[in-house]
Formats: C-alpha cells, sequence, structure tokens
C-alpha cells in the first residue's frame, strides 16, 4: 500500500479532485446494509429500560408517562407527565403497595391524513411498587396542565420503620 492509497482524493483526468462521498456511499448495498442496521438499532434499544420499544407502540416503549418519585419520612410524591391528556382520560389506582397509572390518548386525526408523526398515541400502564405502608384512606391525586401528582402519605408503622446508618470514614 502506498501513501497515495490513505489520501481521499479521486482521480478525474490527472487532477486531483477531493472527494466528497466515501467509497461505500456509492455503492448501494452497503447504503442499504447501514440502514438496516440503524432500523435495528431503533428498534431494540428500548431493551435496557425492560420492554423493546418497536417503534413507541401501545406501551409507548415501556416507560411513557415519564414520572418523578419523591420518598420523604412522611409521605411518597409520584409526579407524571402526560401532556395533550385530560383528567377523564387518566386511572390511578392503588393496590397491594403498587400504585398503577393507566390511561389512554387518542389521535386527533385519521391515520390516512397524517404525512408524518412522533407522537404517541394508544394505551399505556406504569405500575409502581411503593415499598412501604400507605394511608390508602388519604391518597390525594391531583391533575393540573398535564401533569398527574399523587401524594401518598406513609402509615405510622411506615414513618418508624425508617432508620438512619451513620456512615463512617
Amino acid at each position: 500500500m502506498s501513501v497515495r492509497d490513505l489520501i481521499p482524493w479521486g482521480r478525474n483526468n490527472g487532477h486531483q479532485v477531493p472527494s466528497l462521498l466515501r467509497n461505500d456511499d456509492r455503492d448501494p448495498f452497503l447504503s442499504l446494509h447501514r440502514e438496516v442496521n440503524r432500523l435495528f438499532d431503533d428498534v431494540f434499544r428500548g431493551f435496557g429500560s425492560g420492554l423493546p420499544s418497536f417503534g413507541h407502540s401501545a406501551t409507548f416503549g415501556g416507560s411513557w408517562p415519564s414520572v418523578e418519585i419523591c420518598d420523604t419520612e412522611k409521605e411518597i410524591k409520584v409526579v407524571a407527565d402526560v401532556p395533550g391528556l385530560e383528567e377523564k382520560d387518566i386511572e390511578v389506582l392503588l393496590n397491594d403497595g403498587v400504585l398503577t397509572l393507566k390511561g389512554e390518548k387518542r389521535s386527533e386525526s385519521e391515520g390516512r391524513d397524517r404525512q408524518f408523526s412522533e407522537r404517541y398515541y394508544g394505551r399505556f400502564e406504569r405500575r409502581i411498587p411503593l415499598g412501604v405502608e400507605v394511608k390508602e384512606d388519604q391518597v390525594d391525586a391531583t391533575f393540573r396542565n398535564g401533569v398527574l401528582t399523587v401524594i401518598l402519605p406513609k402509615t405510622d408503622k411506615a414513618q418508624s420503620q425508617v432508620k438512619r446508618i451513620a456512615i463512617k470514614s
């Protein structure tokens, strides 16, 4: 191999002309191979979060709606972002120490009218194990501006079970 083989210049009538395309960009089979690999990467990217995304189907990649959980000594606060939904579209359930958020986001237009869409539609369900006893009769859920907030007060027994551990250096 000569040094000339390492320089990204092509030959055009004896003149040095920079090559704007890599050799594999000119080959349609290599381009197709690269595109298929990218599509498979997109589909299986969701496996790390527990479920494959498969084009953000009915489960929205297993992680929609996005939630934030705050655990204090007295309560657990769960905040879920559900833009584009109304209060009637969401159901909040508490059963055996698991908080479940269920709902459905419906499309606003017919699929055949749509040219392109990155929006998510369909049913969703998120299950959040709480890990502590809560006062079920005092659970409070509010919904405002596409944000669902659920406050779950801990029982006195659960509050007393919190144990601080000293860190030694």
